[in-house]
């Protein structure tokens, strides 16, 4: 039988403690967008196991939903790819026969990637949105469109459909506020298209809180965009000044 001598050593140690502080200074952020330039350096022990489930993938990903004019990313005040979702939020808003939005509202933070200028295919669509997000129509009254216009204001932009129109200076104080070229009417009951996760308060967009019916659809809003580019076959976006900045 082996024995095995176990010894027990004390050590006898002296901590110091000093006292310090520190400060923050920043923090900074970048988008990494996904694209085949990740692919350019591939590991080959990580290909060989995504190899057994490509074919699989591929079928989800891979089919044509139609073409984009241009590249679209998404930004503050405003942004191509956030102007185009939010139009496509209003599109789909007739839903049990709702009628259509007055406007749309999208967050930017919820657009996770780019739209490429050219083909675009399901796969690109899963990237912009991969959340279980639905499409929800919110009714606000009009003093409280105006405080959700604030709240919009004070993150420096938020995506807003065509019909919106907001000058908000560079303390983030909205200046002067639209809705299809018109003052906003503070009784007047106002029908947003936005996802069900605004439709919540989220993303600081609070006066939502304060509607008067929220009415969520089965809709998830990526299907709402996949499905907006297969009827149109050709998409595009442009800078329309929905939220401008004056310094």
């Amino acid at each position: 039988m082996k024995k095995f001598l176990f010894l027990l050593l004390t050590f006898n140690f002296q901590f110091s403690i000093f006292n310090f502080s520190y400060a923050q200074r920043r923090i900074v952020t970048e988008r990494i967008e996904v694209t085949n330039r990740l692919d350019e350096h591939p590991d080959r022990s990580a290909s060989n196991v995504v190899a057994r489930y490509k074919n699989a993938v591929d079928s989800v990903v891979a089919p044509v939903l139609g073409e984009s004019l241009v590249g679209m990313s998404s930004g503050r005040p405003e942004s191509l790819l956030s102007n185009w979702a939010a139009d496509v939020l209003v599109e789909f808003s007739g839903f049990r026969g709702n009628g259509r939005a007055d406007l749309g509202l999208i967050n930017v933070g919820g657009l996770r990637n780019n739209m490429p200028k050219g083909t675009v295919r399901r796969g690109d669509i899963l990237l912009i949105s991969p959340f279980d997000n639905r499409l929800a129509m919110v009714y606000l009254k009009g003093s409280d469109l105006m405080e959700l216009f604030r709240n919009i204001a004070a993150v420096h932009g938020e995506g807003v459909s065509h019909e919106v129109r907001l000058v908000i200076d560079n303390d983030g104080k909205l200046l002067d506020a639209k809705v299809s070229g018109k003052t906003v009417d503070p009784e007047h009951t106002y029908r947003i298209a936005t996802l069900d996760y605004l439709a919540e308060g989220n993303d600081r967009m609070y006066a939502l809180k304060r509607a008067q019916k929220v009415d969520v659809s089965d809709l998830f809003t990526r299907d709402c965009m996949m499905k907006s580019i297969q009827q149109h076959k050709t998409i595009t976006s442009k800078i329309e000044g929905r939220i401008i900045i004056k310094n």
